[in-house]
């Protein structure tokens, strides 16, 4: 179903079965798969493609040569009908890639509203992401995944699978993470250590005084005692009323497939 609103430049390719909705705008030498769902106002630029069993939000924008919705990069990929999601006002640009997902990874890939995904990056299958993240130039996200909200993936990063990235953390370009990620945290160098805040992302955000201090306290605790990080964190859980070091603490309390990177 195409919407009569929908500009579509006529060398463009939409396969019978594509929806695409009011006011997108198609150009020329893109294709759109028969399972694409493109919402209000996407523009899909030339020589882009969008196939698999994808769902586009609102007025994204997906750039030439971008490639979202292919099969997983996986060898136990065996055909199986999986998704893309991709949320409102999302800028996929130019080269990035973005799979479907997987049934061993729970059938679906996801990203929230209002991303950056720049030039060469990468978001593999069943990751999941969520809104206003930044994966810059030729970033890389493995398969299963977790990046929440407000994180920046600087350009030619690389995140094992399994990895989770906190709230509002900030990975350095260049840096390697194997491990799981604190919200809020800062790190950088080559083998991924976790440095201290991400202060500057906390105050752009306009997070309140008495919570960023309170965040340095805790962060300065897990550092420097003794013990283990479940333990220090359920400590956390008792002694902080900050709801910005109650986010840390429970991240410490959850199961991690890669264990955590400890505060220095």
């Amino acid at each position: 179903m195409i919407d009569p609103s929908a500009t579509i430049h006529p060398m463009a390719i939409v396969e019978d079965g594509a929806t695409i909705g009011p006011d997108c705008t198609i150009g020329p030498f893109a294709i759109i798969g028969p399972e694409v769902t493109l919402g209000r106002g996407v523009t899909v630029k030339p020589h882009a493609l969008v196939t698999g069993w994808t769902q586009i939000g609102d007025e994204s924008i997906i750039f030439s040569f971008a490639s979202v919705g292919e099969i997983p990069q996986d060898l136990k990929y065996a055909g199986e009908r999986t998704r893309l999601i991709v949320g409102k006002k999302c800028r996929i640009r130019e080269n990035a890639t973005l799979h479907t997902g997987t049934d061993g990874g729970g059938g679906v890939t996801r990203l929230g509203d209002n991303c950056l995904i720049m030039a060469g990056a990468h978001v593999g299958h069943d990751a999941q992401i969520g809104d206003n993240v930044i994966l810059a130039n030729f970033a890389g996200v493995a398969g299963h995944t977790t990046i929440e909200t407000n994180a920046i993936i600087g350009a030619l990063a690389g995140i094992h699978q399994f990895v989770r990235i906190g709230e509002g953390a900030m990975i350095g370009g260049l840096t390697r993470i194997t491990h799981d990620v604190m919200p809020f945290g800062l790190v950088a160098g080559p083998d991924g250590t976790l440095q201290g805040l991400n202060l500057v992302g906390l105050r752009r955000r306009g997070m309140a005084r008495d919570d960023i201090s309170a965040l340095r306290a805790a962060y300065a605790r897990l550092a420097t005692e003794d013990g283990s990080l479940a333990d220090m964190a359920q400590a956390l859980l008792l002694d902080s009323s900050s709801e910005a070091v109650q986010q840390v603490a429970r991240f410490f309390t959850e199961n991690s497939n890669r264990s955590f990177l400890r505060p220095k």
